[in-house]
């Protein structure tokens, strides 16, 4: 099981992730990804889950025309650990 990271490890991954912010009121991060239209987008969730699912880490989302918006939480480890850090990027990398 992954360990959670400190309140500090989180701000420091942070600072190297464009967008993503500590989700308030929970131990996650979050990020809306804005897209140019709905085939974007899902064309977009449909590579991160291929990648999610090579990782065994999936991600909490929603879908709204060109909008994702997705929250990032290791269960298991009640909070933020690295393979949240790992998939924020991978997700970064995916939208360009």
């Amino acid at each position: 099981m992954a360990e959670r990271l400190s309140a500090e490890e989180r701000r420091q991954a942070l600072g190297g992730l464009p967008d993503w912010s500590e989700v308030q009121g929970r131990d996650a991060i979050g990020k809306i990804f804005v897209f140019r239209d709905f085939n974007e987008a899902f064309g977009f969730m449909t590579r991160a889950a291929l990648v999610a699912e090579k990782m065994d880490h999936h991600p909490e989302w929603r879908n709204v025309y060109k909008t994702v918006e997705v929250v990032l939480s290791t269960h298991d480890a009640g909070g933020v650990t690295t393979r949240d850090i790992a998939l924020a990027k991978a997700m970064n990398a995916i939208a360009g």
